[in-house]
């Protein structure tokens, strides 16, 4: 639930540039947080030099690969009515090989495989590098699996192929795994124990992303703020390391500030940031570079204590407080998100009013909530009692939902009449004439297209505002362009 899941992207199928050579297509779809779609380039990367082109068309496709998510009970329903649809297409197509990838692939090995017998191969997050090895058993007739978890594994020495989209912005993975055993979450089962990647190849594809004409990365992990580098290996084995390695080791704040020093007109975000990890350091390195976003997506789950103690958070509803307002005190105008669980077992209206006062002290911009759903594997679904009713759960979550957009509409309504720095990424939803961007907290802006173009930073001056977007008229370019 720490994960970012954009509604817009779900199902999206990954179209990169052909190789001539390249004869097998091969047609893989993206469900979940933007750790599967980054992992997606990856598995597309490594094919690409096995000989498959990705397909948009399902039907022409010699391998289809779907990217699993296992955080919610609906990402989970979509990808198993997705393998009914590959299944029927296979009627027609013999030849054609089904695959399940990522979380939900760890999970339910041997459902797919042996009982339900809906997929030829299943690879974990971890392996994705075994895939010409699965895929070689495959074609001699045998079901491939491969879901062990790494200890090591970051996929630092893979070049992501990028999507097809903007050409713009682009995730840089920084960490894979997690630590934080929050009882409502299934990632450290599966995706394994936390591990940071080579700062070295970190900034490698930076560069690489800028020579290429990408003007913004948003830096990926579980939890970010927790980024560790001393030579490879667990984060928790970082105690067992040699003097030097703890002398040379580089932090989270250490990282961003070498992403911004690489590539000084590259804007640069992160995601996610868990509370009890996130240091002032980081924040302070905000603070002093102009290309790194003003911009922090905090979860915080819930408002009140008793909850956060049962969902195994690291952090107290005071000490959450403390680290907003010492973030207001060294940058004010930093955009702030949030995720938010509703009806977490045991949750009382007490518990419920406790997470409605929380945030009508911090006036959070945006967030994604979502009602409490058991998800198989976790420890909250071994040890707890999924007792909240589902009309509450509506009931609370509606409540919720209304406080946001309250508040994101108080945080639009400062910048009516201020200028703002945007980074235009595409035509916007709604009209043809209009470029979306976002400027530096993350928040929407829209305004006339006249001569400006996709990747040009520019300065719109704002004179309307929804909840959720800005409206403004471009008056040029910014200094970064």
């Amino acid at each position: 639930m720490e994960k970012i899941i954009d509604e817009n992207k779900q199902g999206e199928s990954l179209v990169l540039e052909q190789k001539k050579e390249n004869t097998k297509k091969l047609f893989i779809e993206s469900y979940g947080c933007a750790m599967n779609f980054s992992d997606s380039e990856i598995v597309a990367s490594i094919l690409a030099n096995e000989g498959y082109n990705t397909t948009q068309h399902l039907e022409d496709a010699d391998l289809v690969l779907v990217n699993t998510c296992s955080i919610r009970d609906k990402a989970e329903q979509t990808v198993r009515k997705r393998l009914e649809k590959y299944n029927a297409v296979k009627k027609i197509n013999p030849g054609m090989k089904v695959g399940v990838l990522g979380c939900m692939a760890e999970r339910l090995k041997s459902k797919f495989l042996e009982e339900e017998k809906i997929v030829d191969l299943v690879v974990g997050p971890d392996a994705y590098k075994d895939l010409p090895n699965l895929l070689s058993e495959v074609e001699e007739g045998r079901d491939a699996i491969n879901v062990i978890l790494s200890k090591e594994e970051t996929y630092g020495d893979i070049s992501p192929v990028r999507l097809n989209s903007n050409g713009v912005t682009a995730f840089v993975s920084i960490t894979r795994g997690c630590d934080n055993m929050c009882t409502f979450c299934v990632v450290p089962f599966t995706r394994g124990r936390e591990r940071s990647r080579d700062s070295q190849s970190i900034i490698e594809e930076v560069n690489d992303l800028w020579n290429k004409g990408f003007k913004e990365i948003t830096l990926l992990g579980q939890n970010v703020d927790s980024y560790l580098w001393y030579g490879g290996g667990l984060k928790k084995d970082f105690e067992k390391a040699s003097d030097f390695q703890k002398a040379t080791a580089i932090n989270f704040s250490d990282l961003l500030e070498m992403c911004a020093k690489a590539q000084p007109k590259m804007r640069i975000r992160f995601s996610t940031s868990n509370p009890q990890d996130m240091t002032m350091d980081v924040v302070e390195t905000m603070a002093k570079y102009d290309n790194i976003c003003n911009y922090i997506h905090l979860p915080v789950q819930s408002g009140s204590n008793r909850i956060l103690k049962e969902m195994n958070r690291q952090h107290t509803r005071e000490e959450y407080f403390d680290l907003i307002d010492n973030i207001r005190k060294i940058i004010p105008d930093c955009g702030i998100s949030q995720d938010m669980i509703v009806g977490f077992p045991t949750e009382t209206e007490e518990d419920h009013q406790d997470t409605l006062s929380l945030m009508e002290h911090v006036k959070y911009d945006f967030g994604y909530m979502f009602a409490y759903s058991e998800r198989p594997g976790t420890l909250a679904e071994r040890k707890m009692e999924d007792d909240v009713p589902e009309e509450t759960k509506k009931r609370r979550l509606a409540e919720i939902v209304e406080l946001q957009q309250k508040h994101s509409h108080y945080r639009t309504k400062q910048f009516v009449g201020k200028t703002v720095e945007v980074l235009i990424e595409k035509s916007s939803k709604k009209s043809d004439a209009h470029w979306s961007g976002r400027n530096e907290q993350s928040t929407v802006v829209v305004f006339p297209k006249e001569h400006y173009k996709i990747g040009d930073f520019v300065n719109v001056k704002i004179h309307d505002c929804t909840s959720a977007t800005l409206i403004g008229d471009a008056v040029g370019y910014s200094k970064n362009n």
